[in-house]
């Protein structure tokens, strides 16, 4: 029988924008998941900063992002924990939850792949699920030999293999929020009902005097 795949996407969403949702479609395709599961970030244990949106209101911006696709959900998992969140125990989570039978991955951006060796027991994490790695635009694709020293052969084959095929948009939450406390058109590079909930909440503004 064949085995089940779910693919876990975490991030801060902070907004959660088209480039999140495409690309985790095409990965979902390339993987062969029967569903993604968004799952925003109370906060990152790698960035300093808290996320500019409340917990709420990026959950209700990822469940609006996501209606469209039958093959995504939402969770608040992390966001029920304590920050920082790490991905070990979010995966470890959800194999509780689904069984050992299914196979667990975890989808990550190339751009990501610099700050690994400072993830969390990163090396019981590739042993506990496929970490997919997504093409990020101005990021070659891993080969990920320069981990071999630290990791293994075994291990390094392994994040090869999950190296997963997604389009290329530049689209970042950074320059959504830039653009937004400017005053900007973002309609874009934005799921519609995000759109309309970010003006309607006054998401991502300079207060003014």
């Amino acid at each position: 029988m064949k085995k089940r795949k779910i693919a876990l996407f975490g991030g801060t969403f902070d907004p959660i924008h088209l480039g999140h949702t495409h690309v985790a479609s095409a990965a979902c395709e390339f993987i062969g998941a029967d569903k993604v599961i968004f799952i925003p970030a109370k906060r990152s244990a790698l960035k300093e900063s808290p996320p500019v949106a409340s917990d709420q209101e990026r959950l209700a911006m990822v469940s609006l992002a996501i209606t469209d696709n039958q093959k995504f959900e939402s969770s608040d998992y992390e966001m029920q924990k304590p920050a920082p969140s790490y991905t070990l125990q979010t995966v470890r989570h959800f194999r509780n939850q689904y069984g050992p039978d299914v196979e667990i991955h975890w989808l990550i951006g190339a751009d990501s792949i610099n700050d690994l060796p400072h993830w969390y027991q990163v090396e019981k994490l590739i042993d506990e699920c496929c970490l997919s790695v997504m093409c990020r635009p101005g990021y070659d694709i891993p080969d990920f030999t320069e981990f071999e020293k630290f990791w293994g052969n075994a291990r390094t084959e392994k994040l090869r293999r999950n190296v997963a095929k997604t389009p290329l948009i530049d689209i970042s939450s950074t320059e959504i929020r830039d653009r937004l406390a400017k005053g900007s058109d973002v309609r874009d590079m934005l799921h519609p009902a995000v759109a309309k909930y970010i003006q309607e909440h006054g998401l991502y503004q300079i207060p003014r005097s």
